[in-house]
């Protein structure tokens, strides 16, 4: 068996004489189903681990509101099963491990065809495999750990980062190689979507994770506040434009008409719709920003471009169900069908939806509520799951050559998936809607109607039960493709049979038949005429589908140009981020809390973004300034908020109250769903790690001293005492807990009552470093005294 990259040459002679041409080289090759056998098994594996995170953390949200004794519930308070650490896990499970793995066997296995060429190179292929998943047990690792960028959809520290593009790399070389040996000339529109993926992820895999690392753990982003909170929405926004779209939008139009036996319902529309999508999708981003500190035009720009999305949007939904026109009586006996159409539908849903949520006064009510968690599922359940079941469950009978073992249970899984995925958002939408009006609902005499926080969240709980029952529902689907595809693979041959084809190699001076004579005309057709002609016929497309390489540039530019024309103001222009006097970078003891805060995944349920919107001034404080984050790396604005803005929390309650609340938060909150943090008492801070963290900081422009940089840990340390003693001074000596000088909790309290409150500092005020460092220098001094006395 030969691989694609030196195939065995065999010339016209025989039998082959009368099906080439003379002259013609023919050419052997075999294709490898065995990667594709691996990403699917990979991709079922990781479904159900990411789809059970899923379900642990909705149980979560739910069991700390029943009167259990606590011991039923003393498994959630272990660091590693708290909410804010699965969260990301969940998350990254699902996007990257299960979806990503059914990507890569999808486009494996298409992508041979397509082109009539095995995958370049079996090696690539192999430590494309083996790399990946590595990926994804790092991650597995890592997160539950508090090792975490706390940036969505991309939380992994610069390590595995870095180890993602490697084996990004590795793919991209094996998929371009495949489409330099192939043997079919024109590439099909399944591939301009795998090649927009690769490019697209590429940049933006590589501009959102740059990075300074302080240690093989811990690292600070090149961006910081506001700047911060734009690149990670220009990647977040576009992760699901080209991560959760394009390739499937690639899968729909390879295995669609596969199952369908039908050819796509529009050339010319797949064409529009691409192009459109792939330049259109890459601006949107902003619109996950309205009201908060970034400039508005960037606001704005956003909005205005996604509702021009939901145009190519619904393009590939159209030309995705009407392919199916003369075959709509297969889908009522074809459960792989049924996957597909209710997975184009959820696309038009969503893709609709998103627009719709971008619109500043909808977006008003419905950010950081679980109506957008209901979006996102919708698409992730909907599109992104079904299309996945579909193809596996279409791929399965050719991947282990034997009938699937049963086409009722493929049935069962698509209605009970159903079903459950209606269970999930429906009243998750509710939830959603009700937050936002609860937020701004104002009573008779014009203040808040529900002052109390917890008191939204308690109304949620029922809602939440049911999406309880709605995940268990998806996850018994799961199962049951689990089980399907066992018993499938139980059914294989002995020893898989690999068909040998044959195939002309490819003429690379091939020229396209001249232009036909005009239908506009029965004249000539020369000058403007001509290029009208060529553009009704797209005939220039013809060509670049013939040219991998310019191809591959132009949908480059395409994303390139889009971001640049954003990113290049944003940093440029300094009027963007105006500073503010009295903000000051932290201490050494608060930025130690910080990093502690973003390890336990506090940004999960707490934002640190108070918008100009009236009920939300009157319930945090002032509204929230581009130049008060200018030391923020990573951001911390957040995107949920299951507990309220802590923005303005500095200052607020007593230092005794937030230590109490952290350990048990239902001892201060009566209701209160939030974890407890006990860990946070029994686990020391690093003071010896905080010089670096600083020297790192003042590499990203930070203005603290050397004096600083040195004394970090005595700042630290003076600090802490600093806070133990205003403990004692309020509450009385028997209010400190043992231990708690050095432990990580009140580094974490330190830096909540940090929160939100230079803005106010008059300037002739010291900073807060220069207070800390002043006390250390006194110290110093007495320290010195007491030793020379003696």
């Amino acid at each position: 068996m030969a691989d694609a990259s030196t195939p065995d040459e065999v010339h016209s002679s025989g039998e082959s004489e009368t099906e080439a041409a003379p002259g013609v080289v023919m050419e052997r090759f075999s294709y490898d189903d065995a990667i594709v056998r691996q990403f699917t098994l990979a991709t079922v594996v990781w479904g159900v681990v990411g789809m059970l995170v899923g379900l642990i953390i909705a149980l979560q949200m739910v069991i700390p509101a029943l009167p259990l004794d606590p011991k039923w519930t003393a498994w959630m308070d272990q660091p590693w099963l708290t909410f804010g650490r699965l969260r990301p896990l969940h998350t990254n499970a699902v996007i990257f491990a299960f979806a990503g793995n059914a990507i890569f066997a999808a486009v494996y296995y298409s992508t041979q065809r397509l082109c009539k060429a095995r995958m370049w190179s079996d090696k690539l292929s192999k430590f494309h495999f083996w790399g990946w998943q590595g990926i994804i047990v790092a991650a597995a690792i890592t997160l539950p750990l508090g090792i975490t960028q706390s940036k969505e959809y991309a939380e992994l520290e610069w390590p595995i980062a870095l180890a993602i593009a490697v084996v990004w790399v590795a793919f991209a070389v094996n998929f371009f190689g495949t489409l330099a040996v192939r043997r079919e000339r024109h590439m099909y529109v399944a591939l301009w979507f795998y090649i927009a993926t690769i490019v697209a992820i590429t940049i933006l895999h590589v501009f959102n994770n740059l990075a300074v690392p302080v240690s093989w753990t811990k690292s600070y982003s090149l961006y910081a506040g506001a700047q911060d909170a734009f690149m990670q929405w220009w990647y977040g926004h576009n992760a699901v434009a080209f991560f959760l779209t394009t390739p499937f939008l690639g899968m729909m139009y390879y295995y669609l008409p596969k199952a369908a036996n039908r050819p796509v319902f529009s050339y010319r529309l797949s064409i529009i719709h691409f192009w459109s999508l792939v330049f259109i999708y890459i601006w949107a981003g902003p619109h996950h920003l309205h009201y908060t500190a970034i400039p508005a035009w960037m606001s704005t720009l956003g909005m205005l471009f996604s509702l021009m999305l939901w145009m190519p949007s619904w393009g590939g939904m159209i030309n995705g169900l009407l392919t199916l026109r003369g075959a709509w009586h297969k889908v009522a006996s074809d459960p792989v069908l049924k996957f597909f159409v209710v997975a184009i539908t959820f696309y038009g849903m969503a893709t609709f939806e998103g627009p719709m949520l971008s619109i500043k006064s909808i977006n008003a009510l419905s950010h950081y509520t679980d109506w957008g968690i209901a979006h996102v599922h919708s698409g992730a359940l909907g599109w992104v799951g079904f299309m996945i079941f579909g193809v596996v469950y279409w791929m399965l009978p050719r991947l282990y050559q034997t009938p699937l073992f049963s086409k009722k249970m493929m049935e069962l899984h698509f209605w009970i998936g159903t079903i459950g995925i209606l269970l999930y958002i429906i009243p998750i939408y509710v939830a959603g809607i009700t937050q936002g009006l609860m937020w701004r609902a104002f009573d008779a005499m014009g203040m808040l109607a529900y002052p109390d926080f917890v008191e939204t969240v308690l109304q949620l709980m029922p809602f939440y039960w049911v999406r309880v029952l709605g995940g268990v529902l998806y996850m018994v689907g799961m199962f049951l493709l689990v089980w399907n595809m066992y018993m499938t693979w139980r059914a294989r041959p002995a020893t898989y049979d690999v068909p040998v084809y044959e195939a002309p190699r490819l003429n690379r001076d091939y020229q396209d038949a001249p232009l036909p004579p005009s239908r506009l005309a029965n004249a000539p057709v020369t000058g403007w005429a001509k290029k009208i002609d060529i553009l009704n016929q797209m005939r220039w497309h013809r060509n670049w589908e013939r040219l991998p390489v310019k191809f591959t540039v132009w949908t480059f530019i395409a994303v390139a140009v889009a971001s640049l024309f954003e990113i290049i103001p944003t940093f440029v222009i300094k009027s963007n981020v105006p500073t503010i006097e009295t903000v000051t970078p932290y201490t050494p003891l608060e930025l130690a809390g910080r990093d502690i805060y973003v390890a336990e995944g506090c940004y999960n349920c707490h934002s640190q973004m108070i918008r100009p919107i009236f009920a939300e001034t009157e319930r945090y404080g002032d509204y929230s300034l581009a130049g008060e984050f200018i030391y923020d790396r990573p951001f911390q604005w957040g995107s949920r908020r299951i507990g309220p803005d802590l923005h303005r929390v500095g200052g607020q309650y007593s230092h005794t109250w937030h230590i109490r609340h952290l350990i048990e938060p239902k001892s201060v909150v009566r209701g209160s769903i939030m974890p407890n943090y006990p860990h946070l008492m029994r686990t020391e801070i690093d003071f010896d790690i905080l010089s670096r963290k600083l020297r790192v900081m003042r590499m990203l422009g930070a203005p603290y001293t050397d004096e600083q940089i040195e004394n970090a840990a005595g700042m630290a340390r003076t600090q802490a005492r600093m806070i133990l003693e205003e403990i004692a001074e309020q509450d009385g000596e028997d209010a400190v807990p043992p231990g708690l000088e050095t432990s990580q909790m009140i580094a974490v309290v330190a830096y909540l009552q940090r929160l939100g409150i230079d803005r106010y500092r008059p300037e002739d005020e010291p900073s807060p470093l220069e207070v800390v460092l002043q006390r250390l220098e006194e110290e110093e001094t007495e320290r010195m005294a007491r030793h020379g006395a003696e």
